[in-house]
C-alpha cells in the first residue's frame, strides 16, 4: 500500500431505527398556548414515533484500513449510548435529558450528536438525521461558531 498519497476525505453512514414516545409541551405556558402551538402533540397521553436515526461520520480514509470509522464499532456506539437508552422509552417522563428541555426532534437530534461525538475520534465529523416521520426529520451537524 502506498502510504505517500493522501488520504481520501468520505463518510461512512449508518441507520438504526427506535421507538419512543414524548410530549411536545412547555410547563411555563397555558394549556391554550400548548394547545395552539404543539396541537396533537401536547397529548397529555402522550404520542409515539418510529424513528430512524442516521448517522454520518466524515473523515479520512485510514489508509492501512480503508475505512473512516469501523462501522461495527459504530454500530455498537449508537446501540450501547443511544437505542438502549432511549427505545421504547417516554422521552418526556423516563431520560433525564430532557428534564428541562422539551423533547422535539430537533432537540433529540442535538443530543443524540453529543453522546455520540463524545465517544468517536475527535477529528471526525459527525451528521445527525433523525426521521420523526417518512416526511418530517430533522438534521444536526453540531455546534454552530458566530
Amino acid at each position: 500500500m502506498n502510504s505517500q498519497r493522501k488520504p481520501e476525505i468520505v463518510t461512512a453512514c449508518r441507520k438504526v431505527h427506535f421507538n419512543a414516545t414524548h410530549r411536545l409541551h412547555n410547563p411555563n405556558w397555558t394549556d391554550e398556548k400548548n394547545e395552539k402551538v404543539f396541537g396533537k402533540c401536547n397529548n397529555e397521553n402522550y404520542h409515539g414515533h418510529n424513528y430512524d436515526l442516521i448517522v454520518k461520520v466524515s473523515g479520512p480514509v485510514n489508509l492501512e484500513t480503508g475505512y473512516v470509522i469501523d462501522l461495527k464499532i459504530l454500530n455498537d456506539i449508537i446501540r450501547q449510548h443511544v437505542i438502549e437508552k432511549y427505545d421504547h422509552k417516554n422521552l418526556y417522563l423516563d431520560i433525564p435529558d430532557f428534564k428541562d428541555v422539551n423533547p422535539s426532534a430537533e432537540n433529540i437530534a442535538v443530543r443524540i450528536w453529543h453522546i455520540i461525538k463524545d465517544q468517536i475520534d475527535p477529528g471526525l465529523k459527525l451528521f445527525i438525521q433523525l426521521y420523526e416521520t417518512e416526511r418530517n426529520f430533522v438534521e444536526y451537524s453540531g455546534p454552530t461558531n458566530p
